[in-house]
């Protein structure tokens, strides 16, 4: 997803208003550098070990974290762990 490495498993629901995007980011594997254009990411961390980078800042991600990227920001996502990173994503339109 987004030029990034690996495999991923993900189900998306979307309409105009927004999306809800299940994830699961395989070991290894991780979402590219990319830009929020059309909203806020909201990024809830259900299991697994993985790092986030937004606009330059690294976070740490493990269950019950939640990393928000916002619009016109430019952020990755990457499982560092030895299991499944799994997320559940909301995108804000706005």
């Amino acid at each position: 997803m987004n030029g990034g490495t690996g495999e991923m498993s993900t189900k998306m629901y979307m309409d105009e208003q927004g999306k809800i995007i299940s994830c699961r980011i395989h070991p290894g594997g991780s979402i590219g550098l990319h830009t929020q254009s059309s909203g806020d990411d909201i990024n809830y961390i259900l299991s697994g070990t993985g790092k986030a980078i937004c606009d330059g800042v690294e976070e740490n991600l493990v269950a019950g974290v939640c990393h928000i990227c916002k619009k016109g920001s430019q952020h990755s996502i990457i499982n560092i762990g030895e299991n499944d990173l799994v997320m559940l994503t909301v995108v804000a339109e706005r």
